[in-house]
């Protein structure tokens, strides 16, 4: 059985060579891009061929335009800043080879913040679904937080990917900022309003779900980092939702 391994980039030149190399060994790699400006084309074309362009339509659209490029009989979607492990590696290759596997496949994933790997928060072991056979899944249209959609059984995999999320301060706040104005968006084309106490009491839960509910207590000075950064960005989600209706009016 072969493998298709997709991604997509913007700007990943500071990552996407530890990714790709880690899936060398795949069958076939897609990459679809939404106009990098730094490196990361020239880097990704020393492992394939098959390396395009697209404007950003977000997430899942983007990703489907990578999975229709696909041409392997499954297909492995990885994160411009995971990678997979030898191991990992083996155990794919295992699962692909047995003719009563499942349609899918969950997979923990170990991500560091800010250098650390983070064993709490919600973070550990934070299974995500990455490996399909090719005509059985999809991602959802969502802009952010896509989903895969899958049509049959799922099955999980024990190896995890490495995810180095964010390598420092400002790259969390940076993605803070962009990831809350995508939810506020989504959020507001599906009807949801906000206001300020809904702004606060959201942050509010938000940090004590990720601290107490998920221990992120545990994890030491990174946990109450991540804490207050998620609860950050929740608020100003519902604060931008807010204004999106105000400026709507």
């Amino acid at each position: 059985m072969s493998l298709s391994v997709i991604i997509i980039t913007k700007n990943e030149e500071a990552s996407i060579g530890n990714c790709i190399s880690s899936v060398a060994w795949a069958d076939e790699i897609v990459v679809v891009d939404s106009g990098s400006t730094d490196g990361t084309e020239k880097i990704c074309r020393q492992y394939t061929n098959n390396f395009y362009t697209n404007d950003w339509s977000g997430f899942g659209p983007q990703k489907n335009k990578a999975l229709a490029m696909a041409s392997k009989d499954w297909v492995l979607s990885i994160d411009a800043d995971e990678m997979v492990s030898p191991e990992l590696r083996r155990e794919i290759e295992d699962v692909m080879t047995n003719p009563e596997a499942h349609s899918a496949f969950v997979t923990p994933r170990r991500s560091s913040y800010c250098g650390k790997f983070m064993h709490h928060s919600g973070w550990w072991p934070d299974y995500v679904t990455r490996l399909f056979r090719k005509g059985s899944a999809r991602f959802s249209d969502d802009l952010i937080h896509e989903r895969i959609i899958v049509d049959g059984s799922l099955g999980r995999l024990k190896h995890p990917i490495i995810h180095a999320a964010f390598e420092d301060m400002d790259e969390v706040l940076e993605t803070m900022n962009r990831y809350s104005t995508i939810g506020a968006k989504m959020m507001h084309e599906q009807g949801k309003r906000g206001t300020l106490s809904k702004a606060i009491l959201h942050g509010l839960w938000s940090f004590f779900q990720t601290y107490v509910v998920r221990a992120g207590f545990l994890d030491g000075r990174e946990g109450f980092m991540l804490a207050l950064s998620n609860a950050e960005g929740t608020y100003y989600r519902y604060l931008k939702l807010m204004l999106l209706a105000e400026k709507a009016q």
